[in-house]
């Protein structure tokens, strides 16, 4: 099921759909000619007309209303926004399970709506940081975070066309960001998180290294022209690295290393710690066309590792599992993929490459369940550099291709050739990574 269809979730916020924002409200005009349209459009679509009914019906219960003309009311009468608004937080409160009173409640919604401004700074920041300009959220949607205003916003023939749906996109981000708090705090992710690095601390790393102590080392590369995977690599020190200078298809790569000790001998690792931030996981929620954290996103807690070679991923797995019952613990390896020896990666993620090479897993331990990527240094090069492979451009395929840069800035309102761009993007992030 597709985001941008009208049996996607998120249906409400199609721009081909009974909620589409146009050019004037149809409201103030409800026997023009545009609302006969609209009328007929979904005269004849059971499944429209029941979504259209569901959702106003949730609108009005929100605003305590009966009909659009008390819609109308609330938008000019500051009076009635503000009972509207004091009995939408408890609504929305509870609905979230948000403990203690107004003002926690008040303090969580400035929380979601940074949440959903951030989800599009990212974007901005990257995939589409040259058309950072275009999309750029209006500034009094920006400085919103009342879902009534919002909401009251979209009943408003003083906002542009942009405005009102930028309001209403807000809304629905929060309401991921909210359901995403929800789970979060159902599930304790932040207790799992520092219960995971006290296990790492205290049980898998090399009893003779402090905590956050990393031996800084560089990878040597040198890059097939065809396709700019990795034909060799060497591991240097500071002052050899210092030495080098690269030529084209080649790439001096830092990483720090920790270790770890397996049969008295210490053996170097490259670790990077995930923790998926609320809008990381929006936009996963987007991406799977899933409105449940509970089951759109599973890989909370991550841990990317970087070994030499495949003798010490091993190691380093068979050394985990051990660290585990040293810490009284069992561990299970669940959804296992392997092709660091050859075959291709089976993924279902849109964007994704079968050329990726890597260890992937989920172990279940001390009540966490972590995902692990473990690479070969010449693996994780590959995943960093090698065409239609490497993760900047995944991340550009897999926003395109799942339809969440049209769902978030749909062509009519942002003017903008989104098929054009994703090639642009992937053009110029190839670039960057083999010039620079």
């Amino acid at each position: 099921m597709s985001l941008l269809d009208q049996h996607s979730v998120f249906a409400a916020m199609l721009q081909d759909g009974p909620f589409a924002i146009g050019d004037t409200l149809l409201l103030a005009h409800p026997f023009s000619h545009e609302t006969k349209q609209w009328v007929q459009g979904i005269r004849g679509n059971l499944l429209l007309k029941t979504k259209y009914r569901l959702v106003r019906n949730q609108v009005f219960d929100l605003l305590d209303v009966r009909n659009f003309d008390e819609i109308l009311a609330l938008v000019h009468d500051r009076r009635l926004r503000v009972k509207a608004a004091e009995r939408a937080y408890l609504l929305i409160g509870n609905m979230f399970a948000i403990e203690g009173g107004h003002r926690d409640v008040v303090r969580q919604l400035h929380e979601y709506a940074r949440t959903a401004d951030d989800v599009i700074n990212s974007l901005r920041a990257k995939v589409l940081a040259p058309f950072s300009a275009h999309i750029e959220t209006t500034n009094e949607i920006v400085t919103a975070w009342d879902p009534v205003e919002l909401l009251l916003a979209q009943f408003d023939d003083r906002y542009h066309k942009k405005a009102r749906f930028e309001a209403k996109r807000k809304l629905v981000l929060m309401g991921l960001a909210g359901s995403i708090d929800l789970r979060e705090r159902e599930t304790k992710i932040a207790e799992k998180f520092l219960g995971f690095l006290n296990f790492l601390n205290a049980f898998v790393w090399s009893p003779d290294y402090r905590i956050g102590e990393l031996d800084i080392r560089y990878l040597h590369s040198y890059h097939h022209p065809d396709d700019f995977s990795c034909s060799s690599v060497k591991v240097l020190s500071e002052e050899e690295a210092r030495k080098v200078v690269t030529g084209h298809g080649e790439k001096l790569t830092l990483i720090k290393r920790r270790r770890f000790r397996d049969n008295g001998t210490d053996i170097p690792i490259y670790v990077t710690i995930r923790k998926k931030e609320p809008p990381a996981k929006v936009l996963k929620l987007l991406r799977k066309n899933e409105k449940n954290p509970a089951t759109a996103v599973d890989d909370e807690l991550g841990l990317m590792a970087v070994l030499d070679s495949v003798n010490d991923v091993k190691r380093f797995v068979r050394h985990l599992t051990r660290s585990a019952t040293v810490a009284e613990s069992f561990m299970t390896l669940e959804d296992i993929s392997d092709t660091l020896t050859g075959g291709e990666y089976q993924s279902r993620a849109t964007g994704s490459s079968g050329k990726t090479a890597m260890l992937k897993f989920f172990a279940r331990t001390g009540g966490m369940r972590i995902e692990f990527i473990i690479h070969t240094n010449r693996s994780y090069l590959n995943y960093i550099y090698q065409r239609d492979v490497a993760h900047d451009e995944y991340e550009v395929k897999r926003i395109f291709d799942t339809g969440v840069v049209a769902f978030l800035f749909p062509p009519d309102i942002y003017r903008l050739d989104l098929d054009a761009i994703r090639t642009l993007q992937l053009t110029r992030f190839r670039r960057q990574i083999e010039e620079n």
